[in-house]
């Protein structure tokens, strides 16, 4: 294997896994621990991954921990079908929002953009998961940090995409409903997601079957305004009609 062929394999592996072994990589190649020590170095040197004792891992090993959501055990499976689904959305040379809430995040736990791509945000967790990935641009909206979400909102954050024009927005809710719209619980961040829709070319929501047919406190959209929703199989055939109906592509994540 030739140095260009060992750097493709680590970093093959890293996505596969989220971290490597010297010993592992060396008994892969056929090589030193030595090379692969150097591979390692060059690969950190381009920010493609984060050196630790004995190996290297996809994610920073210093981050610190973040509090446990509980929210984000529940419907955790189909929260990352959801994801995974979603990522068909976002073109190469990009430029997106990703919103606050679960499902949304579990889409940037799964980002791995191979070309470069520019992520717009107001949710911390999103900027901590994002910030050292390879090809991942990101920029953090500001403002005053709500704990409850760990999300900013209010006239900062608002100021910053007025001058904005991006091409996806995912958008997670509270409360999916044909006749009231998209909504959340949050009332104070309903304004910012508002902006957040007036600064995208196109709306995607991700949200799970639970959120249909539910109305949150704080209407965020009407039907019309979102081109696609992305759930899991639990949706009922006939909200999906209605959606369709609206002319909102419906992505059954399986």
């Amino acid at each position: 294997m030739n140095i260009t062929e060992r750097h493709q394999l680590i970093l093959q592996r890293l996505q596969e896994n989220g971290k490597v072994g010297i010993q592992e990589l060396s008994d892969l190649m056929k090589v030193t621990g030595v090379t692969i020590r150097k591979d390692l170095k060059l690969l950190e040197d381009k920010s493609l991954l984060f050196r630790t004792q004995g190996g290297a891992s996809i994610t920073n090993p210093y981050t610190i921990e973040r509090p446990i959501n509980e929210k984000e055990f529940m419907r955790a499976d189909e929260k990352q079908k959801i994801a995974k689904a979603a990522l068909e959305l976002i073109g190469q040379h990009d430029s997106i929002i990703i919103g606050s809430g679960t499902t949304v995040f579990q889409l940037a736990r799964c980002l791995y953009p191979s070309k470069h791509l520019t992520v717009i945000t107001p949710a911390v967790r999103v900027t901590l998961e994002l910030c050292a990935r390879p090809n991942v641009e990101v920029l953090q909206l500001g403002g005053v940090i709500r704990q409850n979400s760990s999300s900013v909102a209010g006239a900062y954050a608002e100021g910053i995409l007025e001058d904005i024009s991006c091409g996806t927005l995912f958008l997670g809710v509270d409360g999916i409903d044909p006749d009231f719209g998209f909504s959340i619980t949050n009332l104070a961040e309903t304004s910012l997601n508002q902006k957040m829709i007036e600064s995208a070319q196109t709306i995607a929501v991700l949200a799970d079957s639970s959120k249909f047919g539910r109305r949150g406190l704080g209407r965020v959209c009407h039907l019309e305004q979102v081109q696609y929703v992305v759930t899991d199989s639990g949706v009922q055939p006939s909200m999906v009609e209605q959606l369709e109906e609206r002319g909102i592509k419906v992505i059954i994540a399986k």
